[in-house]
């Protein structure tokens, strides 16, 4: 199949399969005469396995030792557990970030009355030299 198929097939773009290429997550594929990628159910799995990756939020370099993992039949499952479980971690950081951002962005949108006055404690604190918003914590208004 041409990569218009594999990416239905997948439901990876062109664009997206050309880059897992690049980035070698995808063996560089074969061409025809005409100079079009030939790919295979194999490929297609591969990218599969790589788009539920990306859904999980697991980096380039993660998924290429899973990949990697995958296709070694002689794998120890507790080396794909420790990827995953430090993927745990990092989410969990990301998570904790996340909602420190929106907490302080809530409080400050509290605080800003919204009217025609030009006060507005949102800008302020976008404007403020200090420390960033996450370590800012609360707003100093």
């Amino acid at each position: 199949m041409n990569i218009g198929e594999a990416a239905r097939e997948s439901g990876v773009t062109a664009k997206m399969i050309r880059y897992y290429e690049s980035v070698g997550l995808l063996a560089p594929k074969g061409r025809t005469e005409s100079g079009y990628r030939v790919y295979g159910m194999d490929e297609v799995h591969t990218l599969r396995f790589i788009r539920q990756s990306r859904r999980l939020g697991f980096l380039v370099e993660d998924i290429r030792r899973l990949l990697a993992l995958w296709h070694d039949r002689s794998r120890a499952s507790a080396e794909v557990k420790s990827i995953a479980l430090a993927h745990v971690i990092e989410l969990n950081q990301r998570i904790a970030e996340l909602t420190q951002m929106r907490d302080t962005l809530a409080h400050l949108a509290d605080h800003c009355h919204g009217d025609d006055r030009p006060d507005c404690p949102i800008l302020e604190n976008l404007a403020d030299s200090g420390p960033s918003i996450g370590e800012a914590g609360a707003c100093r208004h």
